[in-house]
């Protein structure tokens, strides 16, 4: 992200409202080495063609803003490989953590990992710290310190059923892992600013908020990321959860939360309503029935519709419904970003 875009961002956070409507994404390996014509095994081991990839994305769509911006990462693998889960990368898939915790008992032996030495966490950061001059020659910084967020990361640990099952047959079991879990975050999010002093903002993503009750997360979520969000004075807290959000947006403004990037169960101007307009929504086009898989005509009327409901356009970036999907094509980003300029 470029000086410029990152002012703009702070901006549009503290309610100003820009000229034309901003844009923006998540982009990470669901969508980013397809784009880009490669394997996503290539992009997570070869730094070049990482490096490459990101930079073809900032200069092919110069005015869109991409967040965290060089993310460097291991899909859902990153934070979970670090407490010793097997991590599996097959070739051109989505890699995935095997769970260790076969039981409940198991949390027990659950210790808080070492983020400097532990799991990929050193090849994620030394990526950065290798390409930094760079990315910072091509105009861009380092903003973000990024994680999956605690539920997210114990639903690998645990597997999404159990932890489920263990909420409810055995909550301090899921209370006393979560300690742990965000323990290793505050760490975690600490040192990535250390490592690059450029970072001001900060970016967890937890889909698991959205497969539990309103009782359970205020239980099990929002002390825990609230927890987190407070251990920095960053200016920038970008959630996201693509899952059902509907019980628990009204709450992310008071977990610390200042842009949201939501899925498509609820209108921007319901969230803005529930929340009071107190942060600004990254969203919220129909990411793969529309990005991905409609005509540039369909996007663009996607979008113009989407423009023409907004009550308002403060506290708002265009966006799809969650990340970047798998196989949205170059014309049809450039379709979202015509429109909205017209819009």
């Amino acid at each position: 992200m470029t000086d410029k875009q990152w002012t703009t961002l702070l901006s549009i956070i503290d309610g100003k409202t820009p000229a034309t409507v901003p844009t923006g994404f998540i982009i990470d390996c669901p969508w980013l080495p397809g784009w880009y014509g490669i394997n996503i095994l290539d992009y997570f081991t070869n730094d070049e063609l990482w490096l490459s990839a990101n930079l073809k994305a900032a200069e092919t769509f110069p005015d869109v803003m991409f967040l965290p911006g060089f993310w460097s990462e291991y899909g859902m693998c990153t934070e979970p490989s670090a407490f010793g889960a097997k991590c599996t990368f097959p070739r051109n898939e989505f890699p995935f953590a095997d769970k260790i915790i076969r039981e409940t008992a198991d949390i027990d032996a659950i210790t808080k990992p070492n983020c400097e030495t532990d799991g990929l966490l050193p090849f994620m950061l030394n990526r950065l710290r290798t390409l930094q001059p760079r990315i910072e020659d091509a105009g861009h910084k380092i903003r973000f310190s990024v994680s999956r967020g605690p539920l997210n990361i114990a639903s690998f640990l645990m597997g999404v059923t159990e932890l489920m099952m263990a909420m409810m047959l055995e909550p301090e079991k899921v209370l006393q892992l979560m300690r742990v879990i965000t323990d290793f975050l505050k760490e975690w999010h600490d040192l990535q600013r250390k490592t690059f002093p450029s970072i001001d903002g900060i970016m967890m993503l937890d889909d698991i908020v959205g497969f539990v009750g309103e009782d359970d997360f205020l239980t099990f979520g929002f002390p825990f990321i609230k927890e987190i969000y407070d251990d920095t004075d960053a200016k920038v807290k970008l959630f996201h959860n693509d899952a059902d959000f509907r019980v628990s947006v009204k709450h992310y403004p008071d977990m610390g939360v200042n842009i949201f990037n939501p899925g498509i169960q609820m209108s921007v101007n319901e969230m803005k309503t529930l929340t009071g307009n107190r942060m600004t929504i990254l969203g919220n086009i129909p990411p793969r029935d529309v990005l991905a898989a409609g005509t540039p005509a369909e996007v663009k009327q996607s979008v113009t519709d989407l423009l023409q409901s907004l009550d308002d356009r403060s506290h708002f970036i265009l966006s799809c419904g969650g990340g970047m999907p798998p196989n949205v094509a170059t014309d049809n980003i450039k379709a979202l970003i015509e429109a909205s300029n017209v819009g």
